[in-house]
């Protein structure tokens, strides 16, 4: 398979859903109000490009658009997936700020260079609340939103006081470790079976991009989206929460705090499922979502 634009570590990927995700990883060269260099970006493109509404599927924290490598097939042909700025196979060198606005400028003009309509924004975990900030900014541009085991009222990343030399580098040794990533994966996970060996070469292949540690050490002194708790009730657009009835990362508490919260909001939960639905049930996950996609319509 042709691994080009992924570390070639990717050739080791075996499970059907990885080997043709990976082979459909482009990269685009997104100009934003950033920096003058254009920024590398991946990508997978929608099949149907003209369908309509089209998906957005934003990744989680130090994550890529692997993770939706079971999901994205039974969305198709309206589905594109994103790497954020400075995460998953997107460049990390170029920018000098790597923070949630700087991820939202970004975010923003792919948006506006690849698709250019309103846009169903499908955020997992802090992929949610990168999902949010975006639509609150640019209320325009998201015909509806889909929050998937989502961060917003949950707290950033608890090493963000760590993010001070020498420990900086200590925290993201210890994030690197496999079976750390491993121990993370397992309690990720309702059903353990699903932590095979492609699924932790899938977690943690943007680990070996250039500027890996520095961009999580950037992103995380930033604070994160730890600024949202205040904002979620202002949501105006419709919203889908998925969740995980045995989420032991977030918990389950915020699925209710975000129907209560966000005027026009559904909330669908998923059985025997942890902190990925899309990981864990796709299927599931797909049907609630074209469900609440075909009421948009």
């Amino acid at each position: 398979m042709t691994v080009s634009v992924l570390p070639a570590a990717a050739a080791a990927l075996s499970e059907p859903t990885s080997l043709d995700l990976a082979t459909r990883v482009q990269l685009a060269s997104v100009q934003t109000p950033l920096i003058e260099t254009p920024i590398p970006t991946a990508y997978v493109a929608a099949e149907d490009a003209a369908s309509s509404p089209p998906l957005l599927l934003i990744h989680g924290f130090d994550s890529s658009l692997f993770e939706f490598r079971r999901l994205l097939p039974l969305l198709a042909p309206r589905a594109w997936a994103l790497d954020l700025l400075g995460f998953g196979f997107s460049d990390r060198t170029l920018s000098p700020d790597l923070s949630p606005g700087a991820i939202k400028l970004h975010l923003h003009s792919f948006w506006q260079q690849h698709i250019n309509r309103p846009v169903v924004l499908v955020g997992a975990s802090m992929g949610g609340a990168a999902a949010i900030d975006f639509a609150l900014t640019y209320p325009d541009a998201v015909a509806g939103l889909v929050l998937i085991d989502a961060a917003g009222f949950a707290a950033g990343p608890a090493m963000g006081n760590l993010m001070v030399p020498p420990l900086d580098s200590w925290a993201t040794a210890f994030l690197r470790n496999p079976r750390v990533r491993r121990s993370i994966s397992r309690q990720a996970y309702f059903d353990k079976a699903f932590v095979t060996a492609d699924a932790e070469l899938c977690a943690a292949l943007h680990l070996l991009c250039p500027g890996w540690k520095e961009s999580l050490i950037a992103f995380t002194k930033s604070g994160g989206y730890n600024f949202l708790t205040a904002k979620i009730s202002q949501i105006a657009c419709p919203t889908l929460v998925v969740w995980g009835e045995q989420d032991k990362i977030l918990g389950t508490k915020d699925a209710r705090r975000f129907e209560q919260a966000i005027a026009d909001c559904e909330l669908v939960w998923v059985a025997q499922c942890g902190h990925v639905p899309h990981l864990e049930k796709p299927e599931a996950t797909a049907a609630a979502i074209a469900a609440f996609v075909a009421r948009l319509t």
